[in-house]
């Protein structure tokens, strides 16, 4: 069996609600369950909350909430992993045999059905334990500055301050949007970068973190644009 597990607490501090506000007239969580629905991928898709509100509303949109999350897992100190291994532990409970499975955040408005199935497709037949959302840095990271106490400037690799950017290596870094996995290795922690993922390389224009308000807004403006 194949199942999405949705985290989606109640209880976001910097963006209040945030997994239920409105996002160009649907609650946010609506885009992550929609796209799993579309790809065909899954035979359930769960959402693990401790709130009712948004149980209600990811079932209005197609989704499962077959459990309330505990409290322990609920707080701003729980990992993904910690939901995930929970939802595992529940499914076991019910004799529910999982082998793959893939969570999706709750606030990934420019996920895709499509890139969701190419990271199946590579943990369902490769010798890996993740295959998970990434995109390029925008800029060379090895010309990345610092600012000290004093907010003076200080390259963090002062080695490449003449290298070409051409000759300078590329950079990647996690889209946010889904994680791929199996469950054996769900099940023992196994971290998702390491030399047993690989990433499905998104285009930096569908990519946006949606942790403050000016990520809300911005990502607003973007997929305005792109749906214009």
């Amino acid at each position: 069996m194949r199942i999405a597990v949705i985290p989606a607490r109640g209880g976001s501090k910097r963006i209040p609600r945030k997994n239920i506000k409105l996002f160009h007239g649907k609650p946010m969580i609506a885009y992550s369950i929609e796209a799993a629905i579309a790809s065909g991928c899954f035979d359930k898709i769960m959402v693990s909350t401790d709130d009712i509100e948004i149980a209600e509303i990811a079932q209005q949109y197609g989704a499962e909430v077959p459990f309330v999350r505990p409290a322990n897992i609920a707080d701003d100190h729980a990992t993904t992993m910690d939901v995930i291994q929970h939802t595992i532990g529940w499914c076991e409970s019910k004799n529910m045999a999982v082998d793959l499975l893939c969570c999706i955040y709750a606030t990934a408005p420019f996920i895709s059905p499509v890139d969701l199935a190419s990271g199946l497709a590579l943990v369902a037949v490769g010798d890996i334990d993740y295959a998970f959302s990434a995109t390029s840095f925008a800029f060379p990271i090895q010309r990345a500055i610092s600012l000290n106490e004093n907010d003076s400037v200080q390259m963090l690799q002062p080695e490449h301050v003449n290298t070409r950017s051409q000759d300078l290596q590329d950079a990647y870094h996690d889209a946010g949007q889904f994680y791929w996995g199996k469950v054996s290795a769900f099940k023992a922690g196994r971290p998702f970068f390491s030399l047993s993922s690989k990433a499905i390389l998104i285009p930096r224009k569908r990519v946006q973190d949606v942790d403050t308000l000016e990520d809300w807004e911005f990502a607003e403006a973007l997929y305005a644009v792109m749906k214009g």
